[in-house]
């Protein structure tokens, strides 16, 4: 027994010399190895052929938003999927000038994933007779207000601006944002994909873009302009996109002989309101509303909304002379 227990403890390569087998020395070690580097490779996680190890997070689906809402978005920087709502229906002029929804009528609302809920950000385009039953059902729905207030000043019929914020089921808080809207006349429908040439604005869009040192980009006949911050925007300890509403907005709608109305609004913490005042006003800029839009958010943001009517390359030499007084990201290559 003793014997039988010390040749147990011998190596393998041992045992089959102790067993007379001395040929199977020189192919036993290898073999056990092989064996080894087999079970090993067996039990470690296997990726599929070109794919790390590391899950990839799938896309959020957005089908049940767009039919909750009523309408389809689209993605936008930050992971923030964007519905225009533009009140194509309203018949707005400002001092005689009608105004292109694109321009100062654009309905919106954000949807940004967050861990097991999402929050959702807007701004509604309204008529003053609109307001208050569509700020009863979005308070029935659980959607708050954040802010209610003009745009533009001297406008037929009066517009208001109503900002909401919500934060829990997307497709719950779609529900309530649609029933709300149905209130209003806010249109459901997208427009028909124009066939029609790219316009000729009739003013330089590349000038435009050398003024303000940024790239514009067209939205049917409104050349746009969008400035994000360079700070991070949060809002009860999550960060906000600048696509979710806080990127400094410039449009122009051109209204002949090289000119163009401008309206839009710059997004300033505390320090910068007062130096945009003077910048815009030294370059006969009116500013037409000063307020919040949030409630909570950090840094403190004041935006500034503005309106002229004056030659196009003019306007835009002292809206930069504004944004020069910002913290904003510069355009990369201007």
């Amino acid at each position: 027994m003793k014997q039988q227990e010390t040749i147990l403890r011998w190596p393998l390569g041992q045992l089959f010399v102790a067993w007379g087998a001395r040929q199977l020395i020189l192919i036993a070690t290898p073999l056990v190895l092989a064996a080894v580097f087999v079970l090993v490779a067996c039990s470690a996680p296997q990726a599929p052929t070109g794919q790390s190890n590391t899950a990839q997070q799938p896309a959020t689906d957005w089908k049940a938003v767009e039919q909750a809402l009523g309408k389809a978005g689209s993605m936008q920087p930050g992971d923030v999927y964007k519905v225009s709502l533009p009140r194509s229906d309203l018949k707005v002029t400002v001092s005689g000038l009608e105004l292109k929804p694109a321009l100062a009528l654009g309905s919106w609302v954000a949807f940004k994933k967050t861990d097991d809920m999402t929050m959702v950000m807007g701004d509604l385009v309204l008529t003053e007779d609109e307001v208050t039953p569509v700020l009863t059902k979005l308070q029935e729905g659980g959607v708050e207000q954040t802010a209610l207030h003009n745009h533009v000043l001297h406008e037929s019929p009066r517009v208001m601006y109503m900002h909401i914020h919500a934060m829990g089921d997307a497709v719950k808080i779609a529900q309530a944002i649609h029933d709300a809207l149905a209130l209003s006349k806010t249109p459901f429908t997208a427009a028909a994909p124009s066939t029609s040439p790219t316009p000729d604005l009739g003013i330089d869009t590349k000038q435009l873009d050398q003024a303000l040192a940024q790239s514009g980009k067209l939205n049917g006949v409104i050349y746009q302009f969008s400035v994000p911050r360079a700070e991070k925007i949060m809002d009860n300890g999550m960060e906000v996109p600048a696509s979710m509403g806080l990127a400094t907005a410039i449009n122009f709608q051109a209204t002949g002989s090289g000119k163009a109305a401008i309206t839009g609004d710059f997004v300033l913490i505390a320090s910068e309101v007062n130096p945009v005042i003077k910048a815009l006003r030294d370059n006969g800029i009116e500013v037409t509303a000063l307020h919040s839009h949030m409630l909570t958010e950090s840094p403190r943001l004041f935006f500034m909304h503005f309106w002229a009517n004056d030659d196009a390359q003019k306007l835009a030499y002292g809206l930069r002379t504004a944004l020069d007084k910002m913290n904003i990201v510069k355009a990369q290559g201007k």
